[in-house]
């Protein structure tokens, strides 16, 4: 990765003063001057009120998270950007990044867009008197061009000047409209004053938000600045938390004093409305808007570029010619000469085509994703709690999660397409920067803590929780162990079967040996290649490795060893190639220690047939195997409900000698009971001759099976395995199965 080298010792080396003078000069923007009036005469006092509040309640938690986050690091150039990636890593960076920079590029238009406003009467003027009326890019084109000039030539120090100076014109023109009279109504009555206070319009509620949410945008207007500040860490907290907290306030008050001073009918009918409120407002509103609006284009044409060079100094285009040319600076201070360049190329082609109420819908849906994307950032860390998060300041779980929820939500209300449609670009562009960022931090490396946090606290929820052996629904939580990996894969299978939908599978590959450096080695190499094997396969099992002295006590080990899933395991299966028998022996003189734990026992019986999935799996029920009878028919309902068997069915036959219906009946009555998906004509008795073993049954009707599933009695195990080879190398796979209880099938 390469290193940002925007350090924050910078020849300016501001203090806290520009973090919040960028900020509140932006939120006291265009839309304060020129869409409140309009959006209290639509939605009422109350109905601009709750817009108010429902921005704040994004903003606010986004500046908390920001204070935050800024605070546990070392912030350099690139603002939000450097925090999102320095916290989510450079791809997810990369990608919330440049989502960022396009909204703050386009900001620079939206505002210039908005000064031009500012100069309405001498539109006005000049229709009347020339007949005709001159487009606004008259006055647009040329400030944008004057402005980028200045900061091309004298960056960012003449643009803090610039930026004191309209600040101070900005308040001033607040001070002279808070100072003015209320509008005389003279004698219509749907004139007077004070009339917008008894109504609450809900309809349009979130197009207005979407119009007027970019005059909350700014508070994180001064956190671009991060690169040009003495210490980022103290500063930027204090100037965006007090720039947001004035901005609320300042706007609550505007919203009243509007409210208070002007009818419902003036508000619609005058966009520059608080013109005919202030003390000399016919210049005072005008000159207001247009420093209010060159502030926030300053603002944003101040912090668009370092993003941008931020971008680039970390490599995040594909072309390193790209990345040379964006983060190359000017001076000591390396001002982003060539990223204001394009930043300013972006923004001409939005002031050639767009008009303001467009562009405030695009700007809320980029910033509102940027927004949610911080608070999400907090509240992971919070969950997660890694130890390396140490912030000196600390907002609460809740405001962050708050905050990632409401813009998320508030997202949807505005346009449910645009969100889907910008959700599907965000994810597309991550999967781009992943394809030549595959060695940097990713999703899968952000969420491990908080999945770890998760994963933690349910277990021991679970653990605490859960209810005495028996009387809880069963479900299979099977443990495998095998020394035969790479040579035999079908157990592999099995068990990616039965812990696909209804249960959960551990594997162990067996290492012999004893535990020391070369055979952890060995282990850790295994386990790599076993995970790369399974990568893909859509398998919920978990894979691990074991090493152990001899199989007795690698069994003992995995059997005593916690399931992940937070259940106790509950079933061991081990597993055999049926061309060789003398492995049924270590089985067989193991199973005891299953048997001790109380555990099922599956005994998966391999053939050398591919696999047989396409093909329906044969349950065989002995009348005389009551115990294991639920067990065999409900594992062969929970393997078929596995993709690879969606074209198979289960097939249940009862061996029995005396030939009775009556069994037929009762396991009939269990599947209806069940609720089964398992029909009357798939049950067939098959007699049994005396002295014909079930074996020769078997190997007769279930030569083509995909899978047989068939119980065994443990007590009469040496007796039985004698016959778990001969006949029945005619079929195909085979899983044995003993059941430690009698299981419901309900």
């Amino acid at each position: 990765m390469k290193t940002n080298t925007l350090a924050s010792s910078s020849a300016s080396g501001y203090g806290t003063a520009p973090v919040f003078f960028t900020a509140i000069s932006t939120i006291l923007g265009a839309v304060l001057f020129l869409r409140f009036g309009l959006a209290i005469g639509a939605m009422g006092f109350w109905g601009t009120i709750v817009i108010v509040v429902m921005g704040h309640l994004v903003t606010i938690p986004t500046a908390l998270a920001i204070s935050e986050i800024a605070t546990n690091t070392r912030v350099e150039g690139g603002g939000e950007y450097f925090i999102i990636s320095r916290s989510f890593g450079l791809k997810i960076g990369s990608t919330i990044g440049i989502a960022l920079y396009i909204s703050q590029a386009i900001s620079v238009a939206f505002y210039i867009i908005a000064f031009t406003e500012a100069f309405s009467p001498l539109f006005d003027l000049w229709e009347r008197y020339a007949g005709f009326a001159l487009p606004r890019q008259t006055v647009s084109v040329p400030a944008l061009l004057f402005m980028g000039w200045i900061i091309l030539r004298k960056g960012a120090d003449l643009g803090m000047k610039m930026l004191y100076l309209v600040s101070a014109v900005l308040f001033i023109a607040l001070l002279l409209f808070f100072a003015g009279p209320a509008i005389d109504a003279g004698d219509d009555p749907t004139k007077a004053p004070g009339n917008n206070f008894g109504f609450f319009n809900q309809s349009n509620l979130f197009l207005w938000f979407a119009i007027c949410f970019p005059a909350f945008t700014g508070m994180t207007a001064g956190v671009g600045l991060s690169g040009d500040l003495r210490n980022p860490g103290k500063s930027i907290p204090l100037g965006t938390m007090l720039g947001t907290l004035t901005g609320l306030a300042v706007y609550i008050c505007v919203v009243w004093k509007l409210s208070e001073s002007a009818s419902q009918a003036d508000l619609v009918a005058d966009q520059l409305i608080m013109s005919r409120i202030a003390y000399f407002g016919s210049i005072a509103i005008p000159v207001g808007l247009a420093a209010s609006t060159m502030s926030s284009a300053l603002g944003s044409i101040l912090v668009a570029p370092r993003t941008l060079q931020a971008l680039a100094s970390d490599g995040s285009f594909p072309s390193s010619r790209l990345n040379g040319f964006l983060s190359k600076g000017k001076g000591k201070s390396r001002e982003p000469f060539n990223a204001t360049i394009i930043t300013f190329i972006i923004a001409m082609a939005f002031v050639l085509m767009g008009s303001i109420d467009m562009v405030a819908q695009v700007i809320s849906m980029f910033f509102l994703i940027t927004y949610g994307t911080l608070c999400l950032i907090s509240f992971i860390n919070h969950f997660g709690s890694p130890p390396s998060y140490r912030p000196r300041f600390r907002s609460k779980w809740y405001f962050s999660l708050g905050g990632f929820i409401m813009s998320v939500w508030i997202m949807f209300m505005i346009n449910p397409l645009y969100t889907i449609v910008a959700s599907v670009l965000l994810s597309a562009l991550y999967l781009f920067i992943e394809h030549y960022k595959k060695d940097e931090k990713g999703l899968m490396d952000i969420f491990g803590g908080a999945l770890f946090q998760l994963n933690r606290r349910l277990r021991v929820f679970m653990q605490k929780n859960t209810s005495a052996a028996g009387s809880e629904e069963w479900r299979p939580s099977a443990i495998c162990i095998s020394q035969h990996s790479f040579e035999r894969d079908k157990v592999l299978e099995m068990m990616k079967w039965i812990s696909h939908r209804h249960g959960f599978g551990t594997y162990f590959h067996y290492i012999e040996g004893l535990y020391d450096a070369k055979t952890r080695a060995e282990a850790d190499r295994v386990l790599r290649q076993l995970i790369d094997m399974q990568r893909g396969c859509g398998n919920s099992m978990y894979i691990d490795t074991m090493i152990s002295p001899s199989y007795t006590s690698a069994i003992a080990q995995v059997i005593q060893s916690p399931s992940i899933s937070g259940m106790e395991n509950n079933m061991v299966i081990f597993e055999y190639d049926k061309s060789q028998p003398a492995e049924l022996l270590r089985i067989a003189s193991n199973i005891s220690l299953a048997k001790a734990g109380n555990f099922d026992v599956c005994i998966f019986a391999a053939s050398s047939y591919p696999l047989r999935n396409r093909f329906d799996i044969h349950v065989w029920i002995r009348d005389t195997d009551e115990m294991n009878t639920n067990l065999t028919i409900l594992l062969g309902y929970i393997i078929l409900a596995h993709p690879d068997w969606s074209r198979s069915k289960i097939r249940i036959f009862i061996a029995s000698a005396l030939n009775s219906s009556e069994e037929r009946e009762n396991i009939r009555r269990r599947i209806e009971t069940g609720r089964l998906p398992i029909t009357l004509a798939n049950i067939e008795i098959v007699s049994l001759e005396p002295g014909l073993h079930i074996n020769a049954a078997v190997a007769e009707h279930s030569r083509q099976a995909g899978l047989i599933i068939i119980g065994f009695d443990y007590d009469m195990l040496s007796d039985t395995a004698l016959h778990f080879d001969g006949e029945l190398d005619k079929v195909g796979d085979i899983l044995f199965v003993n059941a430690s209880h009698t299981l419901s099938l309900t």
